[in-house]
């Protein structure tokens, strides 16, 4: 059993029956009344983000979790399908636990990551971002640079993302793939 004293950003522990990521905590000692940890929790399953406080010193379950390089492979319905590239052995996804699937094309890496006790995958990890093509998008004016607006245009994957109005067809774009905005035109 540790404490609140191993807390740190990332680690996955036990609370209510479940399996949550500390995304963010914060040793609070006022000056009256004992110390306490503010923390913002993530559910390992449904991605839902919580506060919660506790006293400092309580006692915590710690649980271990597994990170593994997977390549994605194909989609078929809501089913993703990756390989595990040390092993070849292949694992199903439901598209919930993949934190972009928009923005996932064939042959992107990812990292999977499993909860060690019962061997369950908790989530699938893009890397921050992602180079794509733009299919369609509306023509751009010569000009249209100074301009702090944006449309709409469509990537290889199918996603929809906002780009400035010099973006064309055939452009390469870097996305968050965080927040499914456009972060820089690749020159090739």
């Amino acid at each position: 059993m540790a404490t609140t004293a191993d807390f740190r950003n990332g680690l996955c522990i036990e609370f209510n029956g479940d399996l949550w990521i500390i995304v963010e905590f914060q040793h609070v000692k006022p000056g009256k009344g004992p110390a306490f940890v503010r923390t913002k929790l993530k559910n390992a399953k449904t991605g839902r983000v919580i506060p919660n406080t506790f006293t400092s010193g309580v006692k915590i379950n710690i649980q271990r979790i597994e990170r593994r390089p997977y390549q994605y492979l194909y989609k078929e319905s809501t089913t993703y399908h990756f390989m595990n590239t040390e092993t070849f052995e292949q694992i199903f996804l439901d598209e919930g636990l993949i934190t972009a699937p928009d923005l996932l094309k064939e042959g992107e890496m990812v990292t999977v990551v499993y909860h060690a006790d019962t061997e369950s995958p908790m989530e699938c990890e893009m890397s921050p971002y992602v180079t794509l093509e733009v299919t369609y998008t509306e023509p751009g004016e010569k000009g249209n640079t100074a301009t702090n607006t944006f449309k709409d245009a469509t990537m290889e994957t199918g996603a929809t993302v906002k780009v400035p109005l010099f973006i064309n067809i055939g452009d390469k774009i870097k996305v968050d793939t965080r927040t499914h905005e456009y972060s820089e035109r690749v020159k090739e």
